[in-house]
């Protein structure tokens, strides 16, 4: 089994955060300072639902102002962007959280992360139905993707407490600013606070607002695109109160803490993050969680600026070899082992552009692949740009793989990971050496079936001298016409690389492969030649010509040596006069192995098109 980097990166990560021993939990609600300051947990959930977990993630704790961006979206989605506009405003305030931080004249709070702007909030959303509160919870439910309730102790401690809060919702009272009684409204917004959550449901909450305000578990959408996109922007200039200019300078994402020790994180489009540790700097915001944020957007380039793509999922495809199998022909035998063993070699091919999710999803994939698979191929054929943080990430994938006995070669013909390859930490004295490298997809699927072959074909009968009529290709033929077919044939010996037939030639006969492979190319749409299949012993080429007015099609080169057996042109149209019966059953059963090769190709084109 191969273990995840990823997780195996969060765990150092997690070892590392650990030993920073600074700052405090809060105490100014009581019941907050006395939770344990070793509590400490990670979580990252990607933009499709995956969660990555380390340490203390299941704990339960206060969700406290980690609350207001989610009240805040669902206030705009309930009233629209002009009413709430006019109640709060979207500019950072450069202050401390608890700060009387109002418009001068109107008494617009500054915005919707800091108290007062948090409590307007929660006034905006409607009170019927349920009730205001049920309305919040049930919202924030929906996010985490399960039931959350409160913690009833909290709530009683900021009720008890919140002196300042309830000022503060009495003086936008008076502007005007909240229109009822202020009392009950900020009942409720100490009930939000005080919604029990544990890191994993707000890394899923994070994920969700990262998907664009869908659920990637329900597939339920519960913020539109709009409002998604107003409710990122304020995280990012206010979401860390008077530390958010440092904040975007260093970590580069949308992001919002809460005195109990929270903060989320989230890249759009790519992931969700979320630490607990109650120890809290001077800001009010968690001194793990800060500096687990700060490592991870500089190690994993998680930055806005650096991360301008979507990076969800670089997968284009991903299957066994038996379901896409090369094209090769071979004997009945051959294909009865790469049946049977065919999920034991598995190739993905990518796509885009390799970022931190992108790699995420690939490396995802990979390590949950059965233990059955030895043989894994990464296609680069059609990746545009590979990170630093997707090459380091690709580099730990091989080493973990090499460590489980998984041998794993890559497609990469424009030399992408050329730096991966020549790496030291690969190259190195002792280190497990570098993948090979192969030029096509078409390689790969050859090479993994001559694996395949060799490591589960112990007793294979492969095609020589003797034995090449008693391939399933001559399966009508009985001893005397295979002799007399034989004894029509001239026999022809290549060096590895020499060509044997050239495109546009005329048709020179039927090839017969005795011994060695060859290896047959056509004319792509630019004119390039590209390879299309390789042939070994029992099987025929230079037969298509006769299809296409006599003139080859394909180039076909040697592949080592190479002896074959050639039925010539003018050897066939006598034939056909002297022992037609034979002839008959030449042609039926070069017919049947030209369908058998039309049937594989099919099959192919149908798995790429359901890809």
């Amino acid at each position: 089994m191969i273990l995840s980097p990823v997780q195996q990166y969060l765990e150092r990560l997690h070892e590392t955060a650990q030993q920073n021993r600074s700052g405090a939990p809060a105490d100014y609600i009581p019941q907050l300072g006395t939770v344990s300051p070793e509590l400490f947990g990670i979580c990252l959930t990607s933009a499709d639902g995956y969660t990555y977990e380390v340490g203390d993630t299941q704990h339960a704790f206060t969700i406290q102002s980690i609350s207001k961006p989610f009240t805040y979206g669902l206030a705009l989605m309930q009233q629209g962007f002009d009413a709430v506009d006019a109640k709060v405003d979207v500019e950072p305030s450069g202050e401390a959280f608890n700060e009387i931080s109002l418009t001068p004249g109107t008494g617009q709070p500054r915005n919707p992360m800091i108290n007062a702007g948090a409590i307007t909030a929660t006034s905006l959303v409607n009170d019927d139905g349920p009730g205001r509160f049920e309305t919040i919870r049930a919202v924030y439910s929906a996010f985490a993707g399960r039931e959350l309730g409160v913690d009833d102790s909290v709530f009683a401690s900021e009720q008890g407490s919140g002196y300042r809060n309830l000022a503060l919702a009495y003086l936008l009272r008076s502007f005007g600013i909240i229109e009822e009684d202020p009392a009950p409204i900020v009942d409720d917004y100490f009930r939000q606070c005080s919604i029990e959550v544990t890191c994993r449901d707000l890394s899923m909450m994070a994920a969700t607002l990262a998907n664009n305000g869908v659920n990637p578990l329900s597939g339920e959408r519960l913020f539109s695109a709009d409002v998604v996109e107003r409710v990122l922007s304020v995280m990012g200039t206010s979401g860390m109160y008077d530390g958010a200019g440092s904040w975007v300078t260093h970590v580069g994402m949308p992001a919002k803490s809460g005195v109990g020790g929270g903060i989320i994180a989230v890249l759009p489009g790519q992931v969700g993050i979320a630490v607990f540790s109650p120890p809290l700097n001077e800001h009010g915001n968690s001194v793990r969680g800060v500096q687990v944020c700060e490592q991870m957007s500089q190690e994993l380039q998680l930055h806005f600026v650096r991360a301008i793509r979507s990076g969800r999922t670089a997968v284009h495809a991903s299957h066994s070899i038996d379901q896409r199998p090369s094209g090769v022909r071979r004997n009945d035998e051959a294909l009865r082992v790469l049946s049977e063993h065919g999920r034991s070699a598995w190739i993905f091919e990518l796509s885009g552009d390799l970022l931190f999710a992108g790699t995420e999803t690939v490396i995802r994939e990979i390590s949950s692949l059965p233990e059955e698979v030895r043989w894994v191929v990464i296609d680069f054929l059609r990746v545009d740009e590979v990170s630093d943080v997707a090459r380091q990430a690709l580099t730990n994938l091989y080493r973990q793989a090499r460590l489980a006995d998984i041998q794993v070669v890559l497609v990469d013909p424009r030399g992408r990971l050329r730096d991966m390859v020549q790496d030291p930490e690969l190259t190195g004295e002792g280190q497990p050496g570098p993948p090979p490298v192969v030029a096509s997809g078409q390689e790969a699927r050859e090479w993994c079936e001559a694996r395949v072959l060799e490591a589960f074909g112990e007793n294979l009968e492969t095609v020589d001298h003797g034995r090449i009529f008693e391939s399933s290709l001559f399966a009508d033929l009985d001893s005397e016409e295979a002799r007399q077919l034989r004894s029509l044939m001239q026999s022809h010996t290549y060096q590895d690389g020499e060509v044997v037939l050239e495109i546009n030639e005329p048709f020179a006969g039927i090839f017969f492969i005795v011994e060695g492979r060859v290896v047959a190319f056509g004319k792509g749409y630019d004119g390039e030649l590209v390879r299309l299949t390789s042939l070994g012993p029992g099987n025929t080429f230079g037969e298509l010509a006769l299809a296409v007015g006599k003139i080859q099609n394909t180039r076909v080169v040697a592949s080592g040596a190479l002896e074959v057996l050639v039925l010539e042109e003018s050897t066939m149209e006598a034939l056909e006069g002297e022992n037609p019966e034979l002839a008959l059953k030449l042609w039926k059963a070069l017919a049947r192995g030209g369908y058998e090769l039309l049937d594989r190709k099919l099959q192919e084109t149908a798995v790429r098109l359901s890809c």
